[in-house]
């Protein structure tokens, strides 16, 4: 059995299904983990929710910021995004029941035995892992609750953009969600910036990538996240995989396999011009 990662999907049906047969993927044996994004700009989003919901307890994926965007949709909170390709998603005859199944995704996994644990699009610079833990099963819960669909529909925002444990409520949740599905850049104080979306090379100088404000302890598992296609992978530290590399912008879907750090890619068409 072999465990795997793979980046922001969005869609790319036909490009996953390359990726896994070039890396020998064993849909009876093997592990799949997704840095959520599931759906959205590619234009095969819904077969993508079917293959992952087929594999079972053999995926498992985190919540991204489209595939909240989907569920906020479906509850009437949000209108399709004009480069969004969901329209069969809202239509599908199973479509209630892998709207249900997506919206009990966790927003942070970690591995059962492995060091490893995803998210999105990382940890907050101004939490330890306990918090962050704490955090991803308070809005999980709230989320799968009767106030879920209350919750789509105000999740919407950027403030507040500093970390404050007093937070109650919508603006505590709203942090989190952003936090795990959102960031990428930091202010010098450790709050988050939403506006640049470039590579760390290209970034104003008060600004910082998340992943090298926030102070890790050792001993911590080792993170994989997506959604900041800019990265188009790189990350400095050994710890930290960054998956994301903009397949459906025309660049690559990436994998790796944890058990001999294996990376797989494939080249991939242009699907979409921008975020």
């Amino acid at each position: 059995m072999a465990t795997y990662f793979v980046g922001d999907v969005q869609g790319c049906y036909a490009e996953l299904q390359q990726l896994l047969d070039l890396a020998q993927f064993n849909t009876q044996q093997d592990e799949l983990w997704l840095t959520g994004d599931l759906v959205a700009r590619g234009p095969q989003s819904l077969d993508v929710l079917r293959f992952v919901y087929s594999l079972g307890d053999r995926a498992t994926t985190v919540l991204g910021n489209h595939d909240l965007n989907l569920l906020a949709v479906t509850a009437g909170h949000a209108l399709p995004k004009k480069k969004d390709k969901t329209e069969n998603i809202l239509t599908a005859p199973d479509r209630d029941e892998l709207i249900h199944w997506l919206q009990n995704r966790p927003i942070m996994a970690e591995h059962p035995t492995l060091p490893v644990m995803m998210t999105h699009a990382g940890l907050s610079p101004q939490w330890d892992l306990a918090t962050a833990r704490h955090c991803a099963r308070e809005v999980e819960t709230l989320l799968r609750s009767d106030q879920g669909t209350w919750l789509l529909g105000h999740m919407y925002g950027e403030e507040p953009s500093h970390w404050d444990p007093r937070l109650t409520g919508l603006p505590r949740w709203r942090y989190i969600i952003n936090s795990f599905t959102r960031m990428r850049f930091c202010r010098n104080d450790g709050s988050l910036e939403f506006k640049c979306k470039e590579s760390p090379a290209d970034k104003p100088a008060q600004l910082a990538p998340w992943f090298e404000v926030r102070k890790a302890d050792a001993d911590e598992p080792h993170l994989v996240f997506g959604h900041w296609a800019a990265l188009m992978g790189k990350c400095p530290l050994p710890k930290i995989k960054a998956l994301d590399t903009g397949c459906v912008w025309g660049n690559q879907l990436t994998l790796w396999r944890w058990e001999d750090n294996a990376m797989f890619s494939l080249n991939c068409p242009i699907y979409s011009s921008g975020e």
